[in-house]
């Protein structure tokens, strides 16, 4: 399953959550993801659901890409990759609704994927 959100500021876009995930100041600030150690990944937060997978962006000329990625010795369930990918999604609209014109999540998995 990837998640696409169709804009002409990719980078942009990757930024911002970034900035985001990183303020200090309450207001505003994303709670819900977080950043791997080396940058590159976000999982959410919740404690249910902290580090059942991983989200990896991919800047693409008129789209921001996110692949879900299995962690360790573990496979992603169904369940799983549907909770992150609608979280992820609902952070977007949330937050950076001006900055894209469409997000969408593909019902199975791409070749970028990394689900089992």
């Amino acid at each position: 399953m990837a998640i696409y959100f169709l804009t002409d500021n990719a980078r942009t876009l990757l930024g911002k959550f970034n900035e985001r995930i990183d303020q200090q100041e309450a207001k505003g600030k994303i709670t819900t993801w977080e950043k791997s150690d080396d940058g590159e990944y976000y999982t959410h937060t919740s404690v249910d659901w902290r580090k059942k997978a991983w989200m990896k962006p991919l800047v693409k000329s008129d789209r921001l890409v996110f692949n879900i990625i299995k962690p360790k010795n573990h496979s992603v369930s169904a369940v799983v990759y549907g909770f992150y990918h609608g979280h992820l999604i609902e952070t977007f609209l949330n937050h950076f609704d001006e900055d894209f014109t469409e997000g969408k999540a593909t019902a199975r998995a791409t070749s970028d994927d990394m689900c089992s």
